[in-house]
C-alpha cells in the first residue's frame, strides 16, 4: 500500500487520545484522521482519570470535527487496584453520557499481573454489571488470561448485550471461544508486523465480517507495513489504512469491502450518530 491508495471510509474503535504523545497536537492529529477519511474515533478510558479526560476530549473537539469523536469509561486490568467504592457511581456517571459508547477497557492481563489476578477478575465481574445495567456494550482487553476471561464471559454471557475483543492477538482457540461467545474481535496493526503478526494474519479469515472490527491503538502498534516509516514512530489514527490493507491481503474480500462492512459494523456495535458521514479528504 502507497500513499496514493484508495482510501475508504473507516472507523477507528480504539484511540488513546488521552496520552501524553498527543498532548501537544491532538487537534492537528484528528485533522489528518480526517483527511484519512477516518470518519469516527472511540477514546479509550483505562481509569478513572483517562476515562474523565477523553469524555472532554469529545466535547472539546465536538465543534471541530462533529459526529466523529466517541469514548469508553473504565478500568483496564492493570488499573483493577485502583478500584474503589465510589468508581461504580464514576463510571454509571460518565456511562450515561451520550459521547461514552462503552464500558471499558475492561478485562484480564495475566501477563505483567500490574494488579493481583483475583482483584482483576473482580474487577473485570464489576464492569460486566455495568455493561448489564447501562445496555453500553463491553470493550475488553485480555492477554496471556484466555482461558479465566473465556469463563468469566461465559458464565455472565446472558446477562450483557455486546461485546469486543479489543486489539485481539491471540490464537485459533482463543478466537473460536469468543466467537462462540457471539463476541466480536478488534483488529491492529499487529496484524501488519511479519515478526509476530503471522498467526493473526492466518486467522483473521475466520472472523465473520459483521463481527470484524478495526483500530489503530494508537499511540502504540504503528503498523510496520508503513514505508517510510513516520519519523515520530507514533501511531495514529490516520495510519487505519494500513491495517485494512493487511487485512485484506488475508481474506477473500475486497479493503473496499471490509472498510465498508467494518465501518457499518462498528456504527450498530456502539450506537453511534447514524448521520455519522464519511470523512471527506481534504
Amino acid at each position: 500500500m502507497t500513499s496514493t491508495s484508495p482510501l475508504y471510509p473507516l472507523i477507528d474503535i480504539g484511540l488513546n487520545l488521552a496520552s501524553n504523545q498527543f498532548a501537544d497536537d491532538a487537534s492537528e492529529v484528528l485533522n489528518s484522521a480526517r483527511q484519512a477519511k477516518i470518519s469516527a474515533c472511540i477514546l479509550t478510558g483505562t481509569d478513572e482519570q483517562t476515562s474523565e479526560q477523553v469524555l472532554e476530549l469529545c466535547r472539546r473537539y465536538a465543534p471541530t470535527f462533529p459526529g466523529m469523536l466517541y469514548c469508553t469509561a473504565g478500568l483496564h486490568p492493570h488499573d483493577a487496584k485502583h478500584w474503589r467504592p465510589e468508581t461504580t457511581a464514576l463510571l454509571k456517571q460518565l456511562l450515561a453520557q451520550p459521547e461514552t459508547v462503552a464500558v471499558g477497557e475492561t478485562g484480564l492481563d495475566f501477563n505483567r499481573d500490574y494488579s493481583p489476578r483475583p482483584m482483576q477478575e473482580q474487577v473485570f465481574e464489576a464492569q460486566i454489571a455495568l455493561s448489564a445495567d447501562t445496555g453500553k456494550p463491553l470493550f475488553m482487553h485480555e492477554r496471556d488470561a484466555h482461558q479465566r476471561q473465556f469463563e468469566i464471559l461465559r458464565a455472565y454471557r446472558s446477562e450483557f448485550s455486546k461485546g469486543v475483543i479489543h486489539c485481539f492477538t491471540g490464537d485459533q482457540e482463543s478466537l473460536f471461544n469468543y466467537l462462540d461467545l457471539d463476541l466480536h474481535i478488534g483488529i491492529t496493526g499487529w496484524i501488519c508486523d511479519e515478526r509476530r503478526g503471522s498467526e493473526l494474519a492466518s486467522l483473521v479469515k475466520h472472523i465473520p465480517l459483521n463481527r470484524l472490527m478495526l483500530e489503530t491503538d494508537a499511540p502504540y502498534l504503528l503498523p510496520r507495513t508503513i514505508k517510510p516509516k513516520p519519523a515520530s514512530r507514533r501511531n495514529e489514527p490516520a495510519y487505519l489504512p494500513w491495517v485494512l490493507q493487511s487485512v485484506a491481503e488475508n481474506r477473500p474480500e475486497s479493503a473496499e469491502d471490509i472498510a465498508t462492512a467494518t465501518r457499518q459494523t462498528s456504527i450498530d456495535f456502539f450506537g453511534l450518530n447514524k448521520t455519522t458521514q464519511p470523512a471527506e479528504a481534504g
